[in-house]
């Protein structure tokens, strides 16, 4: 038995005179969010709660499922991140979010809040698929999963490939707007590489919901045809009309595909806490209402959603923010700030993120892509972006793909993280 077990109508941390932040979902923007307030706002109290005891990172998941990077390099203890960067830490499941009277009801008890900052992430939403039928939506769900937000499921793919032993592995992609659209064709690719390295008799079928490879689509073509030929056949306009993951067999416009093995990757949606909050509007698009700039839940100043929970940003085409961990801590950071100053009573300026994202398409040699955003406004006060695709696969991507990881854990942990390198075994 548990040494003690709270009662969701008791205060788990009483008030103090400082103010409180509370940030709850401790992945790339909670992290972030909760170590620059403790800079820049050193006399607030700094409170995060995440479900889990540990961080794993999204970034180089990819390379950690076929071998090229240690999943302890990729992982954190929330306590010991938050002893070092001193803000408190609390393990817990959130149960209720009420906005109108500042509270946060958990697995333990009530945390009162000044302000509060949600980073909820996605939801997989199966039920655009499956309806209500649960019983397909689990089967989907543990059979097949897509590791795009449950660290168990990331260990479930591992294993399904270390026990692959051949034939069909489709990958569908969800329609956009998704989490992090180019890791996908990193997956596939890095699969595709495990299979030929292995000599494992594995082909794989990417369903892209989307006409073209998108972004960086000249690299990844390159990449599927000059590397991955006999491995990667990519299928574009390939919508989900239906999936049967008990036959293993999946219908698309583009038409029908069986299976051996699949990764199956449902619509995505803003996370639970985003609708256990009340911060998705008829408007939003299953997406949080935030303000374009401060990221502000609309009326009501003292939240803010950050990450990929958020709604369109913009009207221009592109629309919404990329949904990826370099996004996320940057909203962080703005976030971060925006606190800080009305705290120190400011008015705070208005600022945009940018997006960085490496993705590995071969490991011998050790090759990667790049892609770049940037942000600012229009004369008409509309948010912009400027893309720049680095289609030329090259080690020193690579290398750099491991810097980046490197300078963001310094910032998100405080320098306790070690630096994030190849596996001494695999060679590139």
């Amino acid at each position: 038995m548990p040494a003690f077990i709270g009662q969701s109508t008791q205060t788990l941390l009483p008030r103090g005179k400082a103010p409180r932040v509370l940030v709850v979902g401790g992945g790339w923007g909670g992290l972030t969010t909760a170590a620059n307030l403790r800079k820049q706002a050193p006399g607030a109290e700094v409170v995060l709660i995440d479900r889990n005891p540990q961080f794993f990172s999204s970034p180089l998941s990819n390379m950690w499922l076929v071998g090229m990077v240690d999943g302890e390099l990729l992982t954190q203890d929330y306590l010991r991140v938050s002893e070092q960067l001193g803000y408190r830490f609390v393990q817990a499941e959130v149960q209720a979010i009420d906005r109108a009277q500042r509270r946060v009801t958990t697995s333990l008890g009530t945390i009162d809040y000044d302000w509060l900052v949600l980073a909820p992430g996605i939801r997989y939403q199966y039920e655009a698929w499956f309806g209500n039928d649960r019983v397909a939506a689990d089967a989907a769900r543990t059979r097949f999963p897509c590791a795009y937000a449950s660290n168990s499921e990331f260990l479930a793919i591992k294993r399904s490939l270390q026990d692959f032993k051949g034939g069909e592995l489709v990958m569908n992609l969800p329609p956009p707007p998704q989490r992090c659209p180019p890791s996908p064709y990193e997956r596939a690719c890095l699969i595709a590489w495990y299979f030929k390295t292995n000599k494992i008799k594995g082909h794989i079928t990417i369903l892209d919901h989307k006409p073209a490879i998108t972004p960086i689509g000249p690299g990844y073509r390159a990449a599927f045809d000059e590397l991955y030929k006999n491995y990667i056949t990519y299928v574009p306009n390939a919508h989900v009309q239906e999936v049967d993951p008990f036959n293993r067999r999946i219908r698309t416009r583009a038409g029908d595909q069986r299976f051996d093995h699949a990764i199956l990757m449902a619509p995505h949606k803003a996370g639970d806490l985003a609708w256990l909050a009340g911060t998705v509007s008829d408007r939003s698009e299953g997406w949080a209402d935030v303000d374009q700039v401060t990221m502000q839940v609309r009326g009501d100043e003292r939240t803010f959603v950050i990450g990929d929970a958020i709604q369109a940003v913009s009207s221009l085409p592109f629309r919404y923010y990329p949904k990826s961990a370099h996004i996320a801590n940057r909203l962080g950071r703005i976030v971060a700030y925006q606190i800080s100053e009305r705290l120190a009573g400011r008015a705070p300026e208005r600022r945009l993120p940018d997006n960085l994202c490496y993705m590995v398409v071969n490991g011998t040699p050790g090759q990667a892509l790049n892609v770049q955003f940037d942000y600012d406004f229009d004369p008409e006060g509309r948010v912009r972006q400027v893309q720049r695709d680095f289609n030329e696969r090259t080690p020193a991507l690579f290398q750099d793909d491991f810097r980046w990881l490197d300078f963001m854990f310094g910032e998100m942990f405080g320098g306790i993280a070690p630096p994030v390198r190849p596996n001494p075994a695999f060679r590139t």
